[in-house]
Parts: C-alpha cells; sequence; structure tokens
C-alpha cells in the first residue's frame, strides 16, 4: 500500500510550499480592482448580454469602431469598456485598431 503526501497548501507554510512545489494560482484575466465601483458599467455588459447573447461582446466592438468613424469619443470608450468587460482580448485589439487609425 502507497503512502503520498499532501502538504496543506496556506500562506502559513511558504517552506513546505517551496518543497512541495506549489505556486499560487494566477489571478484571472477579466479580475479587475473592485475598488473602481464599476457596478453601473457591469450592469450594462451584462444588459448587452442578456441582449444578445454570445455574440455580445462582437457588437459591443462593432458599435465602439462606428462611434469612433462618426466621431463621438464618449460613446466609443463607453462601448469599448462594455467590450472589455466581455471579452478582454477583443477589446484590447479593438482599442489598437481604433488608435491606429485616422478619423
Amino acid at each position: 500500500m502507497t503512502i503520498r503526501f499532501a502538504a496543506a497548501k496556506h500562506w502559513h507554510a511558504p517552506a513546505v510550499d517551496r518543497v512541495v512545489g506549489y505556486a499560487p494560482p494566477p489571478a484571472p484575466a477579466n479580475d479587475r480592482d473592485p475598488a473602481l465601483g464599476r457596478d453601473a458599467l457591469l450592469r450594462a455588459a451584462l444588459r448587452h448580454f442578456a441582449r444578445h447573447g454570445l455574440s455580445a461582446a462582437e457588437r459591443a466592438r462593432d458599435h465602439a469602431e462606428s462611434a469612433f468613424f462618426e466621431g463621438d469619443r464618449e460613446s466609443c470608450q463607453r462601448w469599448l469598456a462594455i467590450c472589455r468587460e466581455l471579452d478582454l482580448r477583443m477589446a484590447e485589439a479593438a482599442q489598437r485598431r481604433v488608435s491606429a487609425k485616422p478619423r
């Protein structure tokens, strides 16, 4: 019968963690600082997701690009923020495209 050692993984035993090879998991990519107070933005993103389902991030990106080319920077930033809540990579790519193109 084999015996397996499973060290407790908590922050009070860093020496055991180093021996066992435990590393704390990285933070999720979509988590932001909770102190920013984004409740209204999160509600808008969830409402947009409820309307459009899995294509919500793409539609938010399209709205942001349309607003940019119409010269409405405020709407563009709002739609990019909604897109960022739904899909961070897509929003970053859209931000790069929008900032690279002249008006």
